[in-house]
């Protein structure tokens, strides 16, 4: 008879571990209290050891991305990133809640992988300290990730910031004129003014209210004219049909001022 004797005192872990074993084929489960460590005692009665051992592999992998991941992750942040104030912290954790579908089957083929290799020669599992000094490929996996969503926060609170400004900007001056009429595409956007004609673009760089960081693009250029023209309407023609990340933007700066015509 083969088993694995899996050793922890979590009791968040050992519920965990019971309740999921216990789905497994042809195994019976015996809990045991030693002095140092509470034991988790696997026996398996089949003859495929090594779907046994498989098994084992998949729920222990998910035990760690359930329980232990969390507080990988606040750790990192806290140690690296520890400018963060409790609500943006809360907030990076939330964006890496919502995203982290994207990076979970990866992370769990890495634990697989590494808990299968180590049980396959180990009876017996030290579950912490396993944790702690043999699944580093996932931390840095998942470290990595986390950089990304770092990288994405500030980057959206960033533009966030600048959305407020430039509405603050607009909501604080006067209209200088009725209406315009924003032609766009995504190749080619127009400005004409109340009688259609051709209004000239603002190009001039010294008094740009708005430059983009990576290059001065014709949609940079539109709305710097549009932030010094002020009109208080903005008719905005969406010749491909789709409103994109431009078009969303000035819909968030002038707001009610803008009515989208398809």
């Amino acid at each position: 008879m083969n088993f694995i004797c899996i050793k922890t005192n979590n009791l968040n872990t050992q519920k965990y571990l019971l309740k999921n074993l216990n789905n497994i084929n042809n195994i019976k489960i015996s809990f045991c209290k030693f002095k140092s460590y509470d034991n988790i005692l696997v026996f398996y009665k089949g003859k495929n050891i090594d779907l046994f051992f498989k098994s084992i592999s998949n729920v222990i992998s998910d035990l760690i991305i359930e329980i232990y991941e969390p507080n990988i992750m606040k750790s990192f942040i806290k140690n690296d990133f520890s400018y963060f104030d409790s609500i943006e912290f809360n907030e990076i954790i939330e964006k890496f809640k919502n995203n982290r579908t994207d990076i979970y089957l990866e992370n769990k083929k890495i634990l697989l992988n590494i808990i299968y290799s180590y049980i396959n020669s180990n009876h017996k599992l030290y579950l912490e300290g396993f944790i702690t000094f043999r699944i580093s490929p996932y931390i840095k996996k998942l470290n990595q990730y986390i950089n990304t969503i770092i990288n994405e926060y500030l980057i959206e609170k960033e533009y966030l910031q600048f959305i407020s400004l430039l509405k603050e900007y607009v909501d604080s001056q006067n209209c200088y004129t009725n209406f315009v009429h924003l032609i766009y595409s995504n190749d080619n956007p127009l400005l004409l003014d109340e009688n259609k004609n051709i209004i000239k673009q603002n190009i001039n760089l010294a008094n740009a209210k708005y430059l983009s960081d990576i290059s001065f693009s014709c949609c940079d250029i539109i709305l710097n004219t549009l932030l010094n023209i002020l009109p208080q309407k903005i008719y905005i023609h969406l010749i491909d049909k789709e409103a994109d990340e431009f078009i969303e933007t000035l819909k968030l700066i002038f707001e009610k001022r803008i009515e989208i015509c398809n």
